[in-house]
């Protein structure tokens, strides 16, 4: 069985994100473990979705999974800004963490275009 999620290079930055939510986690007090919950849900849900994404031949359901991925990309941002705001982690760090989201969103953005082109090019037909 081919893996193709594995070889895109979004999704191996995707993951690489994961490690930097789980550092994140770790300094976000019990006071507030709705934010840990959040940020471990959409920072899952872009990897989830890009490996849905990648398995899927239809180009229109590819371009689908691809969207749900960047919109938890997005949402990912908003909640390390939040943390950000609260003064759980530093500058750096949240400056780490949108450079690596930036590059995920724009690499998302590509792979969405691009389906969405070979999808109207290429029009499934109904046979019924």
């Amino acid at each position: 069985m081919v893996m193709f999620h594995k070889s895109l290079d979004v999704y191996q930055l995707s993951l690489d994100f994961i490690d930097l939510a789980a550092v994140i986690v770790k300094q976000i007090p019990r006071g507030q473990s709705y934010l840990s919950d959040q940020l471990r849900r959409a920072a899952s849900s872009i990897v989830f979705n890009i490996g849905e994404g990648a398995g899927e031949f239809a180009k229109s359901e590819k371009a689908r999974f691809y969207r749900m991925a960047l919109r938890s990309g997005t949402e990912c941002a908003a909640i390390i800004d939040v943390i950000y705001r609260f003064g759980i982690i530093d500058a750096t760090l949240h400056e780490r963490c949108d450079r690596l989201l930036d590059r995920i969103v724009a690499m998302l953005t590509k792979l969405i275009l691009s389906a969405q082109k070979n999808s109207q090019m290429h029009p499934q037909i109904n046979r019924s």
